[in-house]
């Protein structure tokens, strides 16, 4: 048997060792409290709760991931926009938190934790979570060091409105067996509030009185606030839970660890599954589900897995050969089919009268109206003012519980809400849509009339204009709560859909079907499909943008998005060019392809700091990101730094190098730097033009925030022998790694500091090949040359330099007609015409071939093709830059001064490399060496 932890109380602590009957009595309450604890928490209900449908909490608990955030960044965003925030970036390093230590110190924290803030969405198993907790110290298991906890849910405290109580009759109030305590203070005590963003008291911290006595009656709301102040009790732990877009109603500063539920990582949705169905049907439905990304993303909340689960296990089992749900849409109609056919068996015994149909129809103008003000809980005026009357919801709350819960709060007194806010959502959208198709009134429209022209027959045009007043008035909403809202309406405004209500719309069809005439369906499809397009242009936020996306999955239009796929297959994508819609669907792609963007490359869309601004979303969510020879200035440095300070970043590897920085540009990348909320781990800064001056605020950043950055790349700037000595001897970490700094040259702007004169290898001429301008210049020609026999001469029409490279190296040169500018190892094949042994088609060479028709690039007989927006006549100067420690291999078209990127190799370079030249068949082609 496992050993238990002894309980705090088993022996008398020293402030009792004078009062025996006192600790007689709190060892009476301690074991009365638990086991009554145990009797509420031991068994849970799963998506419903009613009789027979519990389970063991021990038996089915599933460690969540529990993560540290940082410093009051809360994102009131709708939630479903930050659960797919989540999925946009990998797994995070942290450490994660076991429910059991939550009061325990966090590593590097001397702080003290007294109030822990844990934020979760709806159903991602906030509330599980403290039940565990607490049935956890109940049965002795954790945390037997606390003499007591106390697990209040703000439901039940709304209640208490308007009452006075003291600290202790609140406690005494809701846990009746501790009635013998009447003081706490040399007690460990624990106050969970579960619920803070249910809470209707006002929480006035500003200016609520100050109260510092137990038993003085006063109203919960200031009984809370200074409870949470710490002037009531100053040694209590206080455990509050939250969904995120109300944690700012307790001021920051009075919460000493703010943490995160991250909800079912992806092995654990597989193991969800995997449990509740046989292995046959689990990878069957596992398969599905990874295939649609939006739905995929939405079983990181637990409660979906289960509205999932409950629609794969029905559509399954009738095995009619329906296709599985791919929209979010899709599945909420099957799970509202599946809930009302289950109803409809159990209760109706077929009577119309009493249609679960009908019951839904009141459930979704419930549902819609409380969306508009914004209300997640329901009272008895709420329902009958939407014709409910108590009796049937309470047989809805009995079967329905799937869609409708009715819970009790301390006075008996009913509490309704749906199981899950997008199932409100959903809901309500199908009120307004069903509400316009039988009165044709747009419930949506601005004018008081809210009048369609349903009666003249032109359903297309008003049914369009409903459309466009859903996406306006989601677009309106600065925090995007009417978003999935409008995917479901759009949703239900497909007839694939639709033919899945009809049990709903029995009534509507007729009408419906004399009006509509063949393809105006697919008419009103496309025209808000375009509508949407438009919108895209406006320059939308991320969220709004990739909402806007979903949207237009749900009208079934991926054009935009194919056009940029496309794009990125075939290599011709022209940043520069993109539209604001185009940038959007971009990041849609970056954003929710199957796999995770775990490196972060801005020269494969655009080497310019336009193309960072527009895709910094894309680096905020990466852990990698290379921004190297970008052409960025102090201008990105600004945003980047901006970046580096947000608690939703990944970011841990950030490769600057190669830009014209400047000190102006670290000093503003530095106020990122000095962030507590920076987990930066590598920097580099090589060849960025950093003098000493920038030096000295890389030293106070590193001061001011010491934890993460374990490598850091300087080298190539000229930071002054004091700069040296100074970063020297701040290196207290033994894993962090400092590349010695260069010399003054390396302040040439640009990569021209990496200039490397090349020499010509005559033993490797092919012998039509013409050597002129000091062997700075080669030619093809008809004509034979008189060069010796050798061993290295290549036999096709090609040459190698002499120069063996293995580090930085930057060379310019200048083309006409048809030319290989390429790098290879030097064991390539001279001998023989086997096409093999061409620059770019073989595995030892790299190539890059200029014509006046575009730029392509090779490697080992794979072709990539350059876009241009340019004729490549207008210049012909292309510059190479090899960082060979890095693996990079770029390609740059000169014009001026500017180096406009090309392409860029990424790969490891096993031994040195030798610049060379080929030629085509034809003659008159050339290449000149140039100097930079």
């Amino acid at each position: 048997a496992e050993t238990l932890r002894p309980s705090s109380l088993q022996t008398p602590p020293p402030t009792l060792l004078g009062e025996p009957e006192r600790y007689e009595s709190l060892i009476t309450c301690q074991h009365a409290l638990k086991s009554n604890l145990k009797k509420s928490f031991h068994s849970v209900f799963e998506g419903i709760a009613k009789s027979g449908n519990q389970t063991l909490l021990n038996q089915i608990y599933t460690e969540l991931y529990i993560t540290e955030e940082g410093t009051g960044d809360v994102n009131s965003k709708h939630e479903i926009c930050q659960i797919e925030k989540v999925s946009w970036r990998p797994d995070r390093p942290d450490v994660a938190i076991t429910h059991g230590d939550i009061f325990k110190p966090i590593p590097q924290r001397d702080k003290p934790i007294r109030t822990v803030m844990t934020k979760g969405v709806a159903g991602i198993g906030k509330t599980v979570l403290t039940q565990k907790f607490t049935l956890d110290w109940a049965e002795n298991q954790t945390n037997q060091d606390v003499d007591f906890t106390f697990p209040f849910t703000f439901r039940e405290l709304n209640l208490l409105k308007g009452k006075k109580f003291s600290l202790v009759e609140l406690v005494h109030h809701f846990f009746s067996e501790t009635k013998g305590i009447h003081r706490f203070e040399d007690l460990k005590v624990v106050f969970i509030f579960d619920g803070l963003d249910e809470c209707r008291l006002s929480l006035d911290f500003h200016n609520n009185e100050i109260l510092t006595d137990v038993t003085m009656s006063t109203s919960v709301d200031v009984l809370l606030t200074n409870l949470i102040r710490g002037n009531l009790l100053p040694s209590a732990h206080l455990w509050i839970t939250t969904r995120p877009a109300a944690a700012t109603r307790i001021p920051f500063e009075l919460v000493c660890l703010m943490t995160e539920i991250r909800g079912f990582t992806d092995p654990q949705k597989d193991q969800y599954f995997t449990k509740r169905f046989t292995h046959k049907q689990a990878k069957k439905v596992i398969f599905h589900i990874k295939k649609s990304r939006t739905i995929h993303i939405m079983c990181h909340i637990p409660i979906f897995c289960w509205i999932t689960a409950t629609v794969m296990e029905d559509m399954m089992t009738r095995q009619d050969g329906e296709e599985l749900p791919n929209t979010l849409t899709q599945m909420y109609i099957y799970f509202l089919v599946v809930q009302a056919e289950v109803k409809k068996r159990k209760y109706d015994v077929g009577a119309e009268t009493d249609s679960p149909w009908k019951m839904i129809e009141s459930l979704g103008k419930l549902a819609f109206e409380q969306l508009l003000k914004r209300n997640i809980l329901f009272y008895e005026t709420d329902l009958t003012e939407c014709g409910i009357d108590i009796q049937t919801a309470s047989v809805c709350s009995g079967v329905f519980t799937q869609i409708f819960r009715k819970e009790r709060g301390l006075y008996q007194k009913n509490v309704f809400c749906f199981i899950h806010l997008s199932v409100q959502e959903f809901l309500a959208a199908l009120h307004v849509h069903l509400t316009f198709i039988k009165s044709g009134s747009n419930l949506l429209a601005k004018d008081e009339t809210k009048s369609g022209d349903f009666e003249k027959g032109n359903l297309t045009t008003s049914e369009i204009d409903l459309y466009k007043s859903a996406v306006d008035m989601a677009l309106e909403s600065p925090d995007g709560h009417l978003d999935l809202f409008l995917r479901f309406l759009l949703g239900l405004s497909l007839d694939t859909n639709r033919c899945h209500l009809r049990g709903l719309l029995v009534d509507t069809d007729r009408q419906t079907d004399r009006q509509r005439q063949a393809g105006e369906d697919s008419v009103t499809n496309k025209e808000t499909a375009q509508y949407i397009k438009e919108k895209l242009n406006d320059h939308l936020c991320v969220e709004k943008s990739i909402n806007l996306f979903h949207c237009l999955n749900e009208l079934n239009d991926q054009s935009l998005v194919e056009e940029i796929q496309q794009s990125l297959t075939t290599g011709s994508l022209s940043a520069h060019q993109l539209s604001a819609a185009q940038w959007s669907a971009l990041h849609f792609i970056l954003l929710f392809s199957e796999k995770v963007l775990n490196v972060f490359d801005l020269k494969k869309y655009s080497a310019s700091e336009e193309a960072l601004q527009r895709l910094l979303p894309i680096v905020n969510a990466t852990s990698k990101a290379i921004l190297s020879g970008c052409n960025l200035s102090e201008r990105s440095c600004e945003a980047l730094s901006s970046l580096l300070c947000s608690t939703t970043s990944s970011l841990r590897d950030l490769d600057l190098s190669n830009n014209n920085l400047t000190d102006l540009g670290i000093n503003l990348l530095c106020e990122g730097l000095r962030s507590l909320d920076c987990k930066l781990e590598t920097l580099r800064l090589s060849g960025c033009l950093i003098t000493e001056k920038g030096c000295d605020a890389l030293i106070s950043a590193l001061i001011s925030n010491p934890s993460h950055l374990k490598e850091l790349d300087l080298s190539f700037n000229h930071l002054g022998e004091a700069g040296i000595r100074a970063l020297i001897n701040i290196q207290k970490n033994p894993s962090t790694r400092l590349i010695e700094p260069a010399g003054d040259r390396w302040l040439t702007p640009g990569m021209k500091k990496y200039y490397h004169p090349l020499t010509l290898d005559l033993n490797t001429v092919n012998k039509y090949l013409k050597l002129s301008d000091k062997n700075q210049k080669v030619t093809r020609v008809e004509e034979e040359q008189l060069y010796p026999d050798h061993p290295d001469r290549f036999d096709l029409y090609q040459l190698l330099c002499t120069n063996a490279l293995t580090g930085r190296c930057y060379w310019e040169v200048e083309w006409s007609g048809r030319v290989d500018i390429s790098v290879s190892y030097r064991g390539i094949v001279r001998k023989g015409d086997n096409d093999d042994s061409w620059f770019g088609f073989n595995d030892h060479s790299w190539s890059l071939i200029c014509s006046d028709d575009g730029y392509t690039v090779w490697h080992n007989h794979r072709k990539a093709f350059i876009p241009c927006s340019f004729s490549p006549s207008v210049s012909k100067r292309v510059a190479v830059y090899l960082d060979f420690p890095a693996g990079t291999l770029s390609f740059y078209r000169v014009s001026s001064d500017t180096l406009i990127h090309l392409y860029s190799f990424n790969t490891t370079f096993t031994e040195p490399l030798y610049p060379g030249f080929g030629f085509e068949f034809r003659a008159d082609s050339w290449v000149s060496l140039c100097l930079p």
